[in-house]
């Protein structure tokens, strides 16, 4: 089986050369991955910053630092509506906070207000959200503690003149979260 490469290093930045048939980090299923090679043949311990499936070959960004692997992006992807007949221009903003295995906790800024736009932007970027059955993932797979609902929860709407409201997580989310984090 080939190998991966390091084709480039910037501090806690690693872009290596995935081929197809390593997974990004440990499966279960003992096949091949980049976290354990890394720890293997570099000594280092890198997360991934992004996700390429494990038949997926090509350049995958890792990082030693969780602020590295701060990933942001930008979904500009027209979505069709039933109303108007037609797609329409949407834009999604994200920046993503924190990595726990296969999952990720983002902060998502939706710049055009469309129906269930959060939902099918990161559905159709292969990221789903959690407990999401109208959007749900190609394939299935179970997320330790799930807490029975849809994790998707407006932390805050801030009005064009400034004014900010705010609304915490609620407890089946926050306790989700803590699980997560291993501080529960």
């Amino acid at each position: 089986m080939t190998q991966p490469r390091v084709i480039a290093q910037d501090g806690a930045l690693y872009a290596l050369d995935k081929p197809h048939g390593f997974a990004a980090h440990p499966q279960g299923d003992d096949g091949p991955d980049l976290v354990s090679w890394a720890a293997e043949q570099l000594g280092v311990a890198l997360a991934p910053c992004h996700r390429l499936d494990r038949e997926t070959s090509g350049v995958m960004l890792c990082a030693t630092d969780e602020r590295v692997r701060a990933e942001k992006g930008i979904v500009r992807r027209p979505l069709s509506d039933r109303r108007r007949g037609r797609d329409v221009p949407t834009v999604t903003r994200f920046t993503r906070r924190a990595i726990f295995g296969r999952v990720s906790l983002l902060d998502v800024r939706p710049e055009t207000g469309r129906r269930h736009q959060i939902r099918r932007h990161l559905q159709g970027i292969g990221h789903p959200i959690v407990g999401d059955e109208r959007y749900p993932p190609r394939r299935f797979r179970p997320v330790p503690g799930f807490p029975g609902r849809l994790w998707l929860h407006a932390v805050s709407v801030t009005l064009p003149d400034g004014r900010r409201f705010e609304s915490p997580l609620p407890p089946e989310l926050a306790d989700h979260l803590a699980l997560l984090e291993g501080r529960e």
